[in-house]
């Protein structure tokens, strides 16, 4: 496990243990959405932020500049599908793990949409790939969330703690869900969950000191950072929001304050 140890602390701040990082995976879902369609601007403005890493796919490696690297870890995403599928939840792989290592990835990303109609295939490329990376000794960023026509809330604390733990049963070094809306509930999620959690952004938020008080409370409950995408790369000012995020992460600031520095 030494190679995962080394590239995890690329990752996670050595100080505090904790994280901030950006997906950036979104172009294949989505398209070259505001944020993303220059996304060597938004890396150069991440890496003078503060960030500790973004997750992006295989093909965009080669254009996201040389912070990624130095003083940007890099994550490559493994999973897709698009807005416009049948099935958005639907994710498939088209990359592997060994392709990711070539490119020089520090950890590797997979979806898995638990209670989708594809659950099952995607689980099965799950166990698969956590397996590849334990013979690679490459982190696996774990994204798992309940989603699927049988789910009624995607937040609830019971669904959202079953798809973390399914996480860290298969092999996830790192987990990305949900918050559940309360500290009292995501403890719930973290103490179910034997490695490191770390929450998404969700919807862009109503406010910059909503989201930071979500960063704040699910920090407070005991996550280990942010994996936040499009409150982040589409906010007006890239820099600024990162900072605060950072601030919130690494140094315990509260939201109001964090903002304003």
């Amino acid at each position: 496990m030494l190679g995962k140890t080394i590239r995890l602390r690329r990752i996670f701040d050595q100080k505090s243990g904790n994280t901030v990082i950006v997906p950036m995976d979104h172009g294949i879902s989505l398209g070259p959405v505001k944020g993303i369609a220059d996304i060597r601007s938004t890396v150069d403005r991440l890496s003078k932020a503060g960030a500790s890493a973004i997750v992006i796919h295989k093909g965009l490696v080669p254009h996201v500049g040389p912070a990624v690297g130095s003083s940007l870890g890099l994550i490559v995403h493994l999973s897709a599908s698009t807005s416009m599928s049948p099935d958005p939840n639907a994710k498939v792989l088209v990359a592997s793990a060994d392709a990711a290592a070539s490119l020089g990835a520090d950890a590797i990303s997979i979806h898995c949409n638990v209670g989708s109609d594809t659950e099952d295939e995607m689980i099965s490329d799950f166990g698969l790939i956590s397996d590849r990376c334990t013979e690679l000794g490459i982190p696996l960023l774990a994204m798992c969330y309940p989603r699927g026509k049988n789910i009624k809330n995607q937040f609830d604390v019971d669904a959202v703690k079953h798809a973390a733990r399914l996480a860290a049963e298969l092999g996830a070094d790192i987990v990305k869900t949900n918050y559940t809306g309360s500290r009292d509930s995501f403890k719930e999620v973290v103490k179910g969950t034997p490695v490191p959690v770390v929450i998404a952004g969700g919807p862009k938020m109503d406010s910059d000191i909503a989201l930071l008080e979500m960063v704040s409370d699910a920090m407070a409950a005991g996550a280990k950072g942010v994996s936040i995408g499009r409150n982040v790369f589409q906010h007006d000012d890239v820099e600024a929001i990162a900072k605060a995020i950072a601030r919130v992460v690494f140094e315990g600031m509260a939201p109001e304050d964090a903002y304003r520095r």
